[in-house]
C-alpha cells in the first residue's frame, strides 16, 4: 500500500509545482531581479547610455547632505498624504453608510461610486481636473453665480496641492467597496440591543461600528498610504511634467521619474527609489505596530502584535 501510495504523492507534489511555476518564473524574472538590479544600479553612476560605474554609497550621501530637491520633494508627498489619506477614507465610510441603509439598485451605486476609482489615475481625468480648476475653469465659473472670482488654482502654488488632494478624494471608490462590505457582516441585533440599552446613533457608530469595522479601516488605512506616496500622474499632468508652478507639484515620484528619465542618471533615480522603499515599509510597519491598540476582531479581543 506504501509503495502505492508514494508515486501518487510525487505526481500531486509534482502537478503543485507546475501550477507555482508562472507565479516563481515572474517573482524572480519580474519583481526581485529588477529589484536586485536596481540596488545595484542604485551605488552606480549610470546614464543609460554608458556602463555602469561602481560609486558605493555616494549617491545616498548626496541624497541626504546636498540635495534640497529631495527634502523639498519629501516634504511636498508627505502633505499630500497627510491631507488626502484621512479625507479619503472619511468621505469613502460616509457613502459607505449611506449605501448600507438598504437603499434599492445597491449595486448600481456601488458601481458609480467605483467608477472613479478607476479612471481617476489616468491621464485623461488629469487632464479633465486640470480644466476644471483652471482660471476660467468650470470650478470658478460656479463661483461666479455667488459673485465669488476665484483664482487658477493650478498656477497658484498655494493652492494647487489641495487640487490634487480634492482628485485623490474623488477616487474613494476602491475603499467604499471595502468599508461597505465590512459594513454587511455586523450582526443588526447589536444595534436593536443597543437601542434598547437608549444608545444614539453617534454613540452606536464609535462602540460598535468603528470598533467591528477597524479591521476594514486598517486593511484600508495601509493601501491608501502604499499608494498615496506613489502619486505621480495628477503632478506629471497638473505641474506640466516639471513640477510647476515653482516645484509646488515636484512630488517625490515626479523627482525621481525626471532624474531617471529626463536627466538620465538612472543610478541616482535608483538610489531615491529603494529609499522611498524603505521609507514606505517603515511606515507600513508602524502601522503594523500600533495596530494592537486600537484594531479589534470578532472575539472581542485586540490584536496580538
Amino acid at each position: 500500500m506504501q509503495s502505492s501510495r508514494k508515486p501518487t504523492r510525487h505526481r500531486q507534489n509534482r502537478t503543485a509545482y507546475l501550477f507555482l511555476l508562472p507565479w516563481l518564473i515572474g517573482f524572480f524574472c519580474l519583481t526581485l531581479g529588477p529589484m536586485l538590479g536596481s540596488l545595484y544600479l542604485s551605488m552606480t553612476k549610470y546614464n543609460l547610455l554608458s556602463s555602469p560605474r561602481w560609486l558605493g554609497f555616494d549617491n545616498y550621501v548626496q541624497i541626504f547632505t546636498d540635495d534640497s530637491m529631495f527634502y523639498h520633494s519629501l516634504k511636498l508627498t508627505f502633505q499630500y498624504v497627510l491631507f488626502s489619506v484621512p479625507l479619503r477614507l472619511i468621505f469613502a465610510l460616509l457613502v459607505a453608510m449611506a449605501l448600507n441603509k438598504g437603499i434599492r439598485a445597491l449595486g448600481i451605486y456601488r458601481t458609480v461610486y467605483y467608477i472613479p476609482s478607476l479612471l481617476g489615475g489616468s491621464v485623461a481625468i488629469a487632464i479633465v481636473w486640470r480644466k476644471i480648476f483652471d482660471g476660467n475653469g468650470l470650478f470658478n465659473h460656479f463661483l461666479n453665480w455667488f459673485g465669488i472670482e476665484g483664482p487658477s488654482w493650478i498656477a497658484n502654488p498655494n493652492f494647487v496641492l489641495y487640487t490634487i488632494v480634492t482628485l485623490s478624494v474623488w477616487q474613494f471608490g476602491s475603499a467604499m467597496v471595502i468599508f461597505l462590505a465590512g459594513l454587511k457582516q455586523i450582526p443588526a441585533d447589536l444595534y436593536e440591543a443597543s437601542q434598547v440599552d437608549g444608545a444614539g446613533k453617534i454613540r452606536q457608530f464609535f462602540q460598535i461600528t468603528l470598533p467591528l469595522l477597524s479591521p476594514v479601516l486598517f486593511f484600508n488605512l495601509v493601501m491608501t498610504i502604499i499608494n498615496s506616496f506613489q502619486v505621480f500622474t495628477p503632478g506629471f499632468v497638473i505641474g506640466d511634467g516639471r513640477g510647476g508652478p515653482m516645484d509646488s507639484t515636484m512630488f517625490y515620484t515626479l523627482y525621481l521619474y525626471l532624474k531617471g528619465f529626463s536627466f538620465f542618471d538612472m543610478g541616482y533615480a535608483s538610489a531615491l527609489a529603494w529609499i522611498m522603499l524603505v521609507m514606505i515599509g517603515g511606515l507600513t510597519a508602524i502601522v503594523f505596530a500600533t495596530s494592537k491598540y486600537w484594531v479589534f476582531y470578532g472575539d472581542g479581543k485586540e490584536e496580538k502584535g
